[in-house]
């Protein structure tokens, strides 16, 4: 069983990478692009039993994963 956890920055938080990468495509001509944000994907394996992996996947992200007070985050549980 796998874990992965979407971390992104919460609405109205600058997100100066995304903007960084939304003006490099302005600059390559892709000047229809705006409001680019940028996140980070956390993918690992699930050891043990299924039961309560989510709520397992959920704590590691608020004590370590995802920096809560600016970002948010969503977990997959796959098999």
């Amino acid at each position: 069983m796998k874990a992965i956890v979407h971390v992104f920055l919460k609405p109205g938080v600058l997100d100066v990478q995304g903007k960084a990468v939304e003006n490099a495509l302005h600059g390559l001509g892709w000047t229809e692009i705006k409001d680019v944000r940028v996140g980070r994907v956390v993918e690992f394996d699930l050891g043990g039993e299924a039961d309560g992996s989510e709520g397992r996947v959920k704590a590691m992200c608020d004590k370590l994963l995802a920096n809560t007070v600016i970002e948010s985050y969503r977990v997959d549980i796959v098999d």
